[in-house]
């Protein structure tokens, strides 16, 4: 990733900086978010809906600030970080809220076909930006080597100068143009989920009926073992897959060859993960969602293999794509489908303690985004010391291995890890529904003890 702006440009090193501090500050706020929505009061939209309504606008301006390059000669690194934190800031209070309302209508929107619609969205926007910016032919820059250049960073700032301009130009507008796009979208999804949707108070409720700091959340929160074990478990997870998502369309133009196709990779992996969400859902309704969580995820360890032992070969590269899309697929699914689980073996434990779903759903996402920035971290030191070249046209042999390192090998470990973690966790079928039918019993007796208590006033008045 290299910006431009002035004749200047932001080095890749500066752009993965701002990614990673951008990723740091967006988990940390996920949790934060969480506790305001909880301590929200109920207004005549809602309590969850109005974070939605007034966060969009906001996101959809500093999202289209991030892709706008500013004629500015200094303070471009300062311009982007803070466009990128405010935009991952806004985006959170719209997903914190969301997700909450997707478990409080999973009775009446199955949460399998939210995650597609999710899922769909997300292909439909790599497919949008990808094809845009993808019609655009930004020649790559040569290896200073071949042009008898000692110094390199030298030698990429010289031909960085004599870079064709045209080409620069055409590839920030189609950036801008790609924004465009996806924020009017992002503004007609928001529209439809505010005007689509009513916020029911008995359904959605989260408020807790005592006030508890956020500490005092915390604590609650991090001392549920399930939670802790289920979080361990797909933070490697996520892990391994961030890393092979993060590194693939490298992986795709270097080592492999195929720099006119990742586009296409990428979005064969999105549609295969849209696709297979349905029957991961009847996959883990019929055999257990345990089950699932070994199958889904270990379906990828042979494919991440053969693309690297193997020659390159775009038929094979495409075979893996899909099969990637098909565990994250279930990496998408599963973790969302069993923290309800964990919630409910929260409440049987606390039954005096309320209001703390959207704490759960909150530090989730954190841990979830935590990982985010520890992949490119990983990411970034590692091809930094192998020596990559910021749109070279070739790669030093470090490099190609360093990137097979970063795709196969590590993922593969982070699986096997994680797999491990799992059988840790200890909610399984009989539990969940030994669980299930003892929270019914606690709301029928909350019921019946509420209708006998108004029953006795009535009589008395």
């Amino acid at each position: 990733m290299v910006l431009r702006g002035s004749g200047r440009a932001v080095d890749a090193f500066y752009a993965s900086i701002i990614l990673f501090v951008g990723r740091v500050w967006d988990a940390i706020t996920d949790p934060m978010v969480g506790f305001f929505i909880s301590k929200t009061s109920w207004t005549r939209f809602g309590r969850l809906m109005p974070w939605i309504m007034f966060s969009t606008p906001f996101a959809i301006i500093s999202y289209f600030l991030i892709w706008f390059v500013p004629d500015i000669s200094t303070g471009q690194v300062m311009w982007y970080l803070v466009f990128y934190c405010a935009f991952q800031t806004l985006v959170t209070c719209f997903h914190v809220p969301y997700s909450a309302l997707t478990m409080g209508c999973a009775q009446c929107w199955p949460l399998p076909a939210g995650m597609t619609v999710e899922v769909l969205g997300t292909v439909l926007g790599t497919a949008i930006q990808g094809q845009i910016v993808g019609k655009v032919d930004t020649p790559c820059v040569g290896s200073p080597f071949f042009f008898g250049l000692t110094n390199s960073s030298v030698a990429m700032e010289e031909l960085n100068m004599t870079h064709d301009t045209g080409s620069l130009t055409d590839t920030r507008n189609a950036y801008m143009i790609a924004a465009g796009v996806i924020g009017g979208l992002y503004v007609l999804c928001a529209l439809i989920l505010v005007l689509g949707v009513r916020e029911r108070r008995e359904s959605c409720e989260l408020q807790s009926d005592e006030p508890v700091s956020f500490f005092q959340g915390l604590k609650l929160v991090m001392n549920h073992g399930p939670y802790i074990k289920l979080i361990a478990g797909f933070l490697f997870t996520s892990l391994a897959f961030m890393l092979l998502e993060g590194n693939f369309a490298l992986f795709c133009t270097y080592t492999l060859g195929f720099r006119n196709e990742f586009q296409n990779i990428l979005l064969a992996i999105m549609l295969s993960a849209t696709l297979t969400i349905p029957f991961w859902q009847w996959f883990l309704t019929r055999f257990g969602k345990k089950r699932a969580v070994y199958v889904g995820i270990s379906s990828a360890i042979p494919f991440l293999i053969a693309v690297v032992v193997l020659d390159s070969n775009l038929f094979v590269t495409y075979v893996v794509a899909v099969a990637a899309g098909i565990s994250v697929a279930a990496a998408f699914l599963l973790p969302w489908s069993m923290l309800p689980d964990v919630i409910d073996d929260f409440k049987l434990q606390h039954p005096s303690s309320h209001g703390h779903e959207a704490i759960f759903f909150s530090f989730y996402v954190f841990f979830t985004k935590f990982t985010a920035g520890v992949s490119l971290g990983i990411s970034t030191l590692s091809l930094d010391f192998a020596g990559y070249q910021t749109r070279g046209c070739s790669q030093p042999g470090q490099v190609n291995l360093t990137l097979k390192m970063l795709v196969s090998a590590v993922p593969v470990g982070l699986i096997l890890l994680s797999l491990l973690l799992f059988k840790l966790y200890p909610i399984d079928e009989e539990k969940r529904s030994k669980n299930k039918k003892a929270l019914q019993d606690l709301r029928e007796e909350s019921n019946s003890s509420s209708e006998s208590d108004n029953t006795e006033l009535a009589s008395i008045v």
